[in-house]
């Protein structure tokens, strides 16, 4: 029975290896909520340089908040010529309440059934999740319909993927990215 479950697990995990976008891909199409409701589109935000889009699990857990703010503090620290985008299955009002309680200087987009993460072949898991945090004193809820797999790309102001990086560690993000564009300069 073990060996039927493994072997299943295997054609899930290939079949969707299968379908990743790969570097030379024209990147899919991105519309989402934003984290203050409002429709963020891809084409919208080529024409502004390399733009890296990054899939983490959840709002405000332990390795999510570390690469945000990792992101976060080099946003403010450079003028590069790059955005940054996040996408998770959080609702709207939890990125909202992410980006408040880290003060997050970037955009975070609500991928909440996975469609987004899917289209680029990364992983999803669904199924309700919550977690309570403390924000400005107010105790809050945080709901994801999806967690995604932890994957990010670069997206060049063609709309061409030339980087992509997977089952990225969230203190070692940032430092691939920048890696990459400081050879691509």
């Amino acid at each position: 029975m073990k060996k039927l479950g493994f072997t299943a697990l295997l054609t899930v995990i290939l079949s969707l290896a299968a379908f990743a976008v790969e570097v030379g891909d024209a990147a899919p199409l991105i519309k989402a909520s934003d984290q203050n409701g409002e429709t963020w589109t891809l084409s919208e935000h080529l024409d502004k340089g390399y733009l890296v889009v990054y899939f983490y699990p959840g709002a405000m857990t332990g390795g999510c908040t570390k690469q945000a703010c990792a992101y976060r503090d080099h946003v403010a620290a450079e003028t590069e010529n790059f955005q940054v985008v996040g996408i998770s299955g959080d609702s709207v009002e939890s990125l909202k309440w992410f980006q408040k309680a880290e003060n997050l200087n970037f955009t975070l987009l609500s991928d909440s059934n996975g469609a987004i993460a899917k289209s680029f072949g990364v992983p999803v898991r669904e199924g309700e999740k919550s977690i309570k945090r403390t924000v400005d004193g107010k105790e809050v809820e945080l709901k994801r319909v999806a967690t995604t797999a932890r994957w990010t790309f670069i997206i060049d102001s063609a709309g061409k993927v030339v980087y992509r990086a997977e089952k990225v560690k969230p203190l070692e993000d940032l430092q691939g990215v920048l890696g990459f564009l400081s050879k691509s300069k």
